[in-house]
């Protein structure tokens, strides 16, 4: 597999970056020891092909597909799970969340009446930078547990500042009148925030419910910014910053509704965008932008139920809630002028590395207590090497669907997004070569037994050590 493809640069550009690599590593050729800012923003629902970089014809994202053509395009980039909970846990954690218990046969994410939330014994990654003397602050949405042993505080982070869950909980809207879930929000276009009594958080107190989604995104991006001035000079940063949107409902400030030609959708993602591009500036106006590092991705794939107020997978097959591509392959740009190495990635790659990466780059040992998933991303963000990752794993639930290996990924069982689809479990399982082949049209199954033979092998290897953890997922009447 080709790893990384050059992306064409302005003669300007390509000297800017080689004179801030020259003078990151100094006259003497030592590399840089400052330890690197480090900030995660993570979308939420946002598909693989909504960006303008990723091939969105009426969506504008300028400072997000600057930022790819400075830094990394990854067009193989994975999250854990294909819904939000499970996605963030393994995010956080660098594991796959079978194993923390972050995942359920029951249900997909968390609730406001879920009794638990990530485990008090998981490692965060924001537990791993603190420790290597990082500050430490999480804005956003959460999702890992509302209660205040499970909240960020609790797990690794100097400060909080967000929604716990999903903006479209706490609705108190009557469902019954409207038509049930899905009619009620396919019939809206969210401008009503009362609709959903979401609490606003920082650090362990409710400072606003509901919370005033039209302003979130904004105020998000300006929390960002406040914890990035008033940080100390000499103490490095990480900063996971987790947008509540483009999840459904949508909601945009009044500066962006109406502005996009794809309609207020594409007002929310340019919105983001926008943030983006203001936290880049501080960072250039504040000297830190040679030494930090953005990675931008999001949870899973659009919530395509939704019609025109869902996004879209680009070529690939289906979205959120299932294992076909579309659920769980992302976006995913990195940006670091004079650290990372610009291009366009074609390996493999998973947020679960994430943890591996910082952790390594940052001089902390992975916890050795536990199996961990990730791999080490090093030589291809920083140097001329490839992906050590081969392997990608599509669970839904705690059971598992799909497995990529290679090229090929086999699925042993399908179903839709949701609930009333049909489950199918395929005796001979479904193979596709996805570099051919990315949107899974072509079934090479009955050609090729050899691989799956091969896929089976590392699957009964993979389920021979697998230890599931207990479900944190159950509600507050369950035992």
């Amino acid at each position: 597999m080709q790893h990384l493809l050059f992306s064409p640069l302005p003669t300007g550009l390509f000297a800017t970056l080689l004179l801030l690599s020259l003078s990151l590593h100094g006259q003497a050729g030592e590399p840089d020891q400052r330890p690197p800012n480090i900030i995660v923003i993570f979308a939420d629902d946002l598909g693989y092909g909504d960006l303008g970089v990723y091939g969105h014809p009426t969506i504008r994202t300028p400072h997000l597909d600057r930022m790819a053509t400075e830094g990394q395009k990854w067009t193989n980039f994975y999250v854990g799970a294909s819904v939000c909970t499970p996605s963030r846990a393994a995010l956080m954690t660098g594991r796959l969340p079978v194993r923390s218990g972050m995942v359920s046969p029951r249900r997909r994410v968390l609730y406001p009446n879920s009794r638990y939330g990530l485990p008090e014994a998981e490692v965060t990654i924001a537990d791993q930078l603190k420790s290597a003397g990082y500050a430490t602050a999480c804005i956003g949405k959460w999702h890992l547990g509302h209660k205040e042993p499970y909240l960020p505080t609790n797990n690794g982070f100097d400060y909080y500042f967000g929604i716990p869950y999903s903006n479209d909980m706490d609705i108190v809207a009557d469902l019954e009148a409207a038509g049930g879930y899905w009619n009620f929000f396919t019939s809206r276009d969210g401008a009503d925030t009362k609709s959903y009594n979401v609490p606003l958080m920082r650090n362990t107190e409710i400072v606003e419910r509901p919370a005033d989604q039209h302003t979130i995104t904004r105020r998000y991006t300006e929390e960002a910014m406040d914890f990035i001035r008033e940080r100390d000079d000499d103490e490095p940063f990480f900063i996971y910053l987790a947008h509540n949107l483009p999840h459904i409902p949508l909601f945009a400030s009044e500066e962006f509704t109406g502005t996009s030609e794809r309609g207020l959708y594409g007002d929310v993602v340019e919105e983001i965008d926008a943030g983006i591009g203001r936290i880049r500036a501080l960072l250039e106006e504040e000297g830190l932008a040679e030494n930090t590092v953005i990675v931008f991705t999001s949870d899973n794939g659009p919530w395509l139920p939704f019609g025109i107020q869902g996004g879209s997978a680009g070529l690939l097959r289906n979205g959120k809630g299932t294992t076909w591509e579309g659920g769980m392959r992302e976006p995913c740009i990195f940006w670091g002028p004079g650290r990372i190495r610009p291009g366009v990635v074609t390996d493999l790659g998973t947020t679960m590395d994430l943890f591996t990466t910082f952790s390594a780059l940052v001089g902390v040992a992975e916890p050795d207590d536990r199996p961990m998933d990730g791999v080490d991303l090093a030589p291809v963000l920083f140097g001329d090497g490839t992906s050590p990752r081969n392997t990608v794993y599509y669970y839904r639930g705690d059971e598992l669907y799909a497995i990529r290996v290679g090229d090929y990924k086999a699925h042993f069982i399908t179903q839709g997004a949701y609930g009333g689809e049909e489950r199918t479990v395929h005796d001979t399982p479904l193979l596709y070569n996805l570099s051919m082949d990315p949107s899974e049209r072509h079934d090479i199954a009955e050609a090729h037994p050899e691989i799956l033979e091969r896929i089976r092998s590392v699957v009964a290897d993979h389920q021979s050590k697998l230890v599931k953890g207990k479900d944190q997922l159950i509600d507050l009447d369950e035992g």
